[in-house]
């Protein structure tokens, strides 16, 4: 089964899967296979009646660098292998359309394309703003109107206030969450493990 799940390019490393529980943050064993690109950082798919398959590789992942995640939200967000894993622990309280969100918003950013600026507008906007959009994040009715009014020119900076909102929501609600969690912990056990 893991032949299936894992790209055709590393089929031939060797690789340990670890499941991660729908309930729960725990785990059997949190190594595996990162894949190169930050956007497709992890890769599930179901391994049981309530676990999501997650492969993450920690090779070149220190015990220093784990441990810098906890210094602030956005050293955790600029890491690759921090964002997997946060991934990861949203993923356990479906809530990983926040994350999306902003990652979605980032990539908008560097829009050059005025052509391609207003699809992709319209494209964040009916996934994650829209009421009843299919990953609809959690901001209020004023920041949703005005991000609705951003819409009818949009710019570059269309998002901003949506996105901080949903920065400032993960920065205070997920992020002190996931670094008690136990995919976190066991995450830098696993780091400190490889070094004795």
């Amino acid at each position: 089964m893991a032949a299936l799940l894992i790209p055709r390019r590393n089929r031939g490393m060797r690789t340990r899967l670890g499941c991660l529980s729908h309930k729960s943050d725990s785990y059997n064993d949190f190594t595996a296979i990162l894949p190169d690109k930050p956007n497709r950082a992890l890769k599930t798919d179901r391994c049981g009646k309530s676990s999501i398959c997650v492969f993450l590789s920690f090779r070149r992942l220190s015990t220093e660098e784990a441990t810098r995640w906890a210094d602030s939200f956005d050293v955790l967000l600029s890491h690759k292998y921090g964002l997997a894993a946060f991934r990861a622990f949203l993923k356990t309280e479906f809530s990983e359309e926040n994350l999306e969100f902003w990652l979605a918003c980032e990539d908008f950013k560097k829009t050059r394309s005025a052509a391609k600026l207003a699809s992709k507008a319209q494209r964040i906007f009916e996934e994650f703003i829209d009421v009843q959009a299919p990953r609809e994040v959690n901001i209020d009715f004023q920041t949703r109107e005005l991000t609705r009014r951003n819409m009818q020119e949009p710019s570059l900076s269309c998002f901003d206030q949506a996105q901080g909102k949903v920065h400032s929501l993960m920065e205070k609600d997920s992020y002190p969450r996931f670094l008690r969690s136990k995919i976190y912990t066991d995450l830098l056990s696993q780091t400190q493990r490889r070094l004795s």
